[in-house]
């Protein structure tokens, strides 16, 4: 959903709700656990954020708690949303004097003792169609890494028009989000 001003809290609740009883997009879901499919743009992103387990528990609680979309130009909704399976979250983006809504439901979640994340898929009415999965690794040599890993191509014609756009914000949201999780730790 595209729109000239910053939509209320009411307008993206009720997108939300409709978007709650959609199906994915995409036939792949949940490709991004081994195989990557072909025909999609594939965009892995990963930066090192510290060492140790103190770390690994600070960057874990951060991805839990959706930090990495505290970006100022992106909001998740419903804030503080639990992450589990089932979880439908609405996004919304201000972008080139305009904004938009799409929607994702979470496919997976793991937590292992030195891994953590999630992926969540995109739903019928979302610009872009694929899957993004959201991890922290804490790797044998003690590093601790943020990593996004997402497979995509356009849907809608607004955004199969605007593709170069659509790649310049990808790659924003990828820089943006592992400096949020840099910042944050």
């Amino acid at each position: 959903m595209f729109l000239i001003r910053k939509p209320s809290l009411g307008l993206i609740h009720e997108f939300l709700g409709s978007q709650r009883k959609e199906n994915f997009s995409y036939s792949e879901v949940g490709s991004t656990r081994g195989h990557l499919p072909s025909g999609y743009t594939v965009d892995r992103n990963r930066v090192c954020v510290g060492h140790g387990s103190k770390v690994f528990r600070r960057a874990s609680e951060l991805l839990n708690a959706w930090r990495m979309f505290d970006l100022g130009w992106v909001e998740i909704f419903p804030k503080g949303v639990t992450i589990e399976p089932g979880v439908t979250v609405t996004i919304l983006v201000r972008h080139l004097g305009f904004y938009s809504l799409n929607a994702c439901r979470v496919i997976y979640v793991f937590r292992e003792e030195r891994r953590v994340g999630f992926a969540y898929g995109t739903l019928e009415d979302h610009a872009e169609q694929g899957e993004e999965r959201f991890s922290i690794d804490w790797s044998g040599d003690d590093s601790v890494w943020y990593e996004i890993l997402a497979f995509s191509r356009p849907r809608q014609w607004q955004a199969k028009i605007a593709r170069p756009v659509s790649r310049m914000l990808q790659r924003r949201f990828a820089r943006d989000s592992k400096a949020a999780m840099m910042k944050q730790r």
